[in-house]
Formats: C-alpha cells, sequence, structure tokens
C-alpha cells in the first residue's frame, strides 16, 4: 500500500489537516474554545465561562495580535528586507517569533529581566535574540517600561529595523475587534453580560469590548489591573507603566485590582479544581469576575498556561504541594 504525501491528499479543516500551523488562528469559523467554570460569585451564583487562548498555536492570545500586526506591516511595504524589533513579556514575541520565522525575517525581543525563564528559552529556540531589560532603564514615572524604551530606541536610531508596537499600533485591537469579539459573541449566542479581560496592551479589551458594545450597549466591560510592583506577568499596573495609546477607555465600564495572592490562589483552584492548566493572569481574571455583582453570563478571557510560568510555582509550592508562604 502507498501513503499518499500531504500534498496529494491536500488540506481539509473537517478532520483538522492544514498545510501550515498558521492555518490554526483563530477565527469566527474556527475559534477557541469557551469552558465553563464553576466559581461562585458576589451575589452566590457567577455563570463564568473562559476563553482559552492557550490553545491558540503558539499557545497564548498574542496569536491574534501577532498575525494582524505583520499583516499590517506588510500591507505597508514595512517589512521588505528589514528585521523586527518588539518590547514584550514574552508572549507576543513567542508568536511573533514564529510567525517571523516561517517568513525568514529576523526579531529582535527586548524583554523585562524579570520574565520566566521559560519564556525566554522558547523565543531563542524559535530563533529570536532576546534582550534581557532592567526596569531603570526608563523614565522615573515609568518604571516597568524599560523594554518599551529599548526597543523604541533601536527602531527609531537604526531604519534596517521596524517595530509592530503592539502598544501603540492599531492593528492589536483590529485582531480582537474581527475575531475575539465576534467569536464570543457567535458562542454565546448574543446572550453574554460581561465581559472580564486584564490590561496590557489594551488590545484585547478595547477591541473585543468595542466590537460586544455594538451588539449591545448593556454588555459590562470589565478591566483588570494588579497592584503596583505586581509578578503577574503580561497585566500592566498604569503607576507604574505608561498607558498603552490604543487602550480605549470608552468601552471599559469598571477596573477591578487584583492582588498576586488571590491571583495565584485561585490559578491553583483552577488547576486543581477545574483541570486547566492557566497561567496567574487567568487565575487573576477569575477573581475579579467573582466580585462584578449580577454579572449574568460571564466571558473571562484566559490568555496563556501555566506551562510557562512553572518557575513561578515551584518558588511558592514545597514538595507536598502547597504553598510555602
Amino acid at each position: 500500500m502507498t501513503i499518499p504525501s500531504s500534498t496529494a491528499i491536500g488540506p481539509d479543516p473537517g478532520v483538522r489537516r492544514y498545510d501550515s500551523i498558521r492555518d490554526l488562528l483563530p477565527s469566527v469559523d474556527n475559534p477557541t474554545p469557551l469552558v465553563g467554570v464553576d466559581e461562585r460569585g458576589a451575589d452566590g451564583t457567577l455563570e463564568l465561562f473562559l476563553k482559552l487562548e492557550w490553545l491558540n498555536p503558539f499557545g497564548s492570545i498574542k496569536d491574534r495580535a501577532a498575525n494582524h500586526l505583520l499583516r499590517g506591516l506588510a500591507a505597508r511595504g514595512l517589512l521588505d528586507g528589514r528585521k523586527l524589533v518588539e518590547p514584550s513579556s514574552g508572549n507576543t514575541a513567542i508568536a511573533l517569533a514564529a510567525l517571523a520565522g516561517m517568513a525568514g525575517t529576523h526579531l529582535t525581543v527586548t524583554i523585562p529581566d524579570g520574565v520566566p525563564q521559560e519564556k525566554k528559552v522558547l523565543l531563542r529556540m524559535l530563533g529570536a535574540e532576546v534582550w534581557e531589560t532592567p526596569d531603570d532603564l526608563c523614565p522615573v514615572d515609568h518604571p516597568k517600561d524599560g523594554a518599551i524604551a529599548l526597543a523604541r530606541s533601536i527602531a527609531a536610531s537604526d531604519d534596517r529595523f521596524v517595530m509592530p508596537d503592539q502598544y501603540s499600533n492599531p492593528d492589536n485591537v483590529l485582531a480582537h475587534y474581527e475575531t475575539t469579539g465576534p467569536e464570543v459573541w457567535r458562542q454565546t449566542g448574543g446572550l453574554i453580560r460581561t465581559f472580564v479581560a486584564g490590561l496590557g496592551t489594551g488590545g484585547t479589551i478595547s477591541g473585543a469590548g468595542a466590537f460586544l458594545k455594538e451588539r449591545n450597549p448593556a454588555i459590562r466591560i470589565i478591566g483588570v489591573e494588579p497592584q503596583p510592583g505586581h509578578r503577574i506577568p503580561g497585566l500592566k499596573n498604569f503607576e507604574e507603566a505608561a498607558e498603552p495609546a490604543i487602550l480605549d477607555w470608552s468601552v471599559i465600564d469598571d477596573v477591578i485590582r487584583v492582588d498576586d495572592g488571590p491571583a495565584y490562589d485561585t490559578t491553583l483552584r483552577l488547576h486543581r479544581r477545574h483541570g486547566l492548566l492557566v497561567g496567574p493572569s487567568t487565575g487573576a481574571v477569575v477573581h475579579a469576575a467573582t466580585a462584578v455583582d449580577g454579572a449574568g453570563l460571564t466571558v473571562g478571557i484566559s490568555p496563556d498556561s501555566s506551562l510557562k510560568y512553572t518557575s513561578y510555582f515551584a518558588e511558592i509550592l514545597g514538595d507536598d504541594g502547597l504553598p510555602t508562604a
């Protein structure tokens, strides 16, 4: 018996056969899943679903933004013969590195030196050049933006580089307006009443929030912000980091602040009670969702998995699996 080559049989999404990993990027017709989570809310009940973005091909919600950012640069002719430089706490850079590598484009990543080692290793495995960046490189009023300042300096001083700039590029918002928002609306049959997402670049909450508000202005859009000095990768506290230019406060109804302790405790509970291998930002999102009165059908964004943060949890868990502090 002769086994046909992949070229002979061709792609068929119906049996999940594809020409390229890029074909697994999410869309309304190929959404990331919603999974119900039995958590108690502020009023004793909560109909909560998590959108599992870590099941994207490169492991996070940033796959959406990275794809749109690169498509936008290519459409404007800004990628021809140039290298990429981008600041990132890891997830956007991982997706950019994978997509750029397939296109033969070099990526330099400026990354905060406190980012988990797992992410730095993944970036190097994908061929990215990683520059670990201390926070004190940036101005005193924005003590957590050293990586952003360095990347912008490189792009401004060397025309061989172009910066996708997830913090200022509206293509980041467009990614979620065109995919995340429509997916959530369709998956909930329009019954969603509350949408909860972390505050980072602002792309997810601004894009998905705008789409959902257009469909039903009564939907509440809740942002999740960590406390100053936090250790919740991917989220930003705007007392110590500049507000991204693309963050649209007009679609946000409320912001809930979450401490590291409840975020990490909730993350462990999601692992042990629900079998969900989620990262700390998901713990923050779920903890915030439980604080919303009368939330109705709620969708929370689960940006990435715990597999990129095992070193963090190794520091706080003893051999018996219990927190050491």
